[in-house]
């Protein structure tokens, strides 16, 4: 007993730490592992916006290209900017201290982020952005308080801030925090906004475990395969049990 204790007393603070250690909602992102397109799309807000700071040092250009179906002639044209080949591992040239220096620390790594983090919270977290004059990039993050990360997708969502609406309460007008609003001046409506960074987090999702949806087709058929020999097996064991009556 007294050694589960200490386990949990170990594990609850790192649990914290890996929810975000908050309580926002986080709202719902509906990941869709066999849309090409969407995958496509968020391929290319990465390579576009993250790539500059974050990397994916443990899968390939090759193998992205050809699991989103993208021929590798096109992908190397389109996709990658930092001058390596298309076998290579999707690095970039930032320096680790250099990153440290501007952020507080080196941006993580973001092959695995999507199974750390969650689907959910990574499209919460995109879209929670915030307009903080205190802060050094001049935005803070509801989900993330006071991260260390410039909101790199602002040209595309315009400037968001916090909303704030007059409502009554216990007889006095107070303001309530209603959500967060763009001011218009991104390149995107919010509705193309929020598709947008879904189809990013899409592609983190993919990023995370490439070989899922060939597991789970694999899966398939070995299901199928277990319960015909299942039948075989039955049947051999009625013929074994006939001969013992």
């Amino acid at each position: 007993m007294k050694k589960l204790i200490i386990l949990l007393s170990l594990l609850l603070p790192t649990l914290a730490m890996a929810a975000g250690g908050h309580s926002v909602h986080l709202d719902e992102a509906n990941i869709d592992l066999t849309d090409k397109a969407s995958l496509q799309s968020g391929a290319r807000t990465f390579m576009n916006y993250c790539l500059g700071c974050h990397q994916m040092q443990y899968q390939r250009y090759q193998r992205t290209f050809e699991d989103l179906g993208v021929p590798l002639a096109l992908g190397q044209e389109n996709l990658q900017f930092t001058g390596e080949k298309v076998g290579d591992y999707i690095t970039n040239n930032m320096h680790k201290k250099t990153a440290a220096k501007w952020f507080g620390a080196a941006p993580p790594d973001l092959t695995l982020v999507a199974r750390v983090r969650g689907a959910d919270w990574l499209y919460t977290y995109l879209r929670s952005f915030y307009a903080d004059p205190s802060r050094p990039w001049g935005v803070n993050n509801l989900v993330f308080p006071e991260v260390g990360m410039p909101h790199v997708l602002q040209e595309l969502q315009g400037t968001p801030s916090k909303t704030y609406e007059q409502r009554m309460v216990d007889g006095e007008m107070v303001d309530r925090y209603v959500g967060i609003k763009s001011d218009g001046k991104g390149e995107l409506s919010p509705d193309e906004y929020d598709k947008a960074v879904l189809d990013l987090v899409n592609f983190l999702t993919y990023m995370g475990e490439p070989a899922r949806l060939e597991a789970e087709s694999i899966g398939r058929w070995v299901i199928v395969f277990i319960l015909v020999l299942f039948v075989f097996v039955y049947l051999l064991k009625k013929e074994y049990w006939r001969e013992v009556h």
